[in-house]
């Protein structure tokens, strides 16, 4: 991944509703939600739903596909397992980062 793409996806994510939107898909996994289950679960009107869509799409973390006379939507999971990994990549020298205690501080 390239940071010009981490900060797109970290951008879309950086707002309530696309959080919220985007943690429902991955919970959703691949069989992904039409438009209208996400209003159901979300509670927001569709136009709301439908700009906030548009823009997890643009930053490839959402994925849609027509079925039939639906469109299924479905978090991209190559896209979030790439941007965890470029989060982490040089985190503790490759190995696993562990907290030390109440402290906030890793050890590696």
């Amino acid at each position: 991944m390239h940071e010009a793409d981490a900060v797109r996806s970290l951008a879309a994510l950086a707002q309530a509703l696309r959080l919220r939107l985007f943690r429902v898909l991955v919970v959703a996994g691949a069989e992904g939600l039409t438009p209208g289950a996400l209003v159901e679960q979300l509670a927001v009107p569709g136009n709301t739903l439908s700009f906030h869509l548009k823009e997890l799409t643009h930053a490839g973390l959402v994925t849609q596909e027509r079925q039939g006379r639906n469109l299924v939507y479905r978090a991209s999971f190559n896209m979030m397992n790439d941007l965890l990994s470029y989060l982490t990549e040089n985190c503790c020298e490759g190995s696993a980062c562990v907290t030390t205690g109440t402290k906030a501080t890793s050890r590696c």
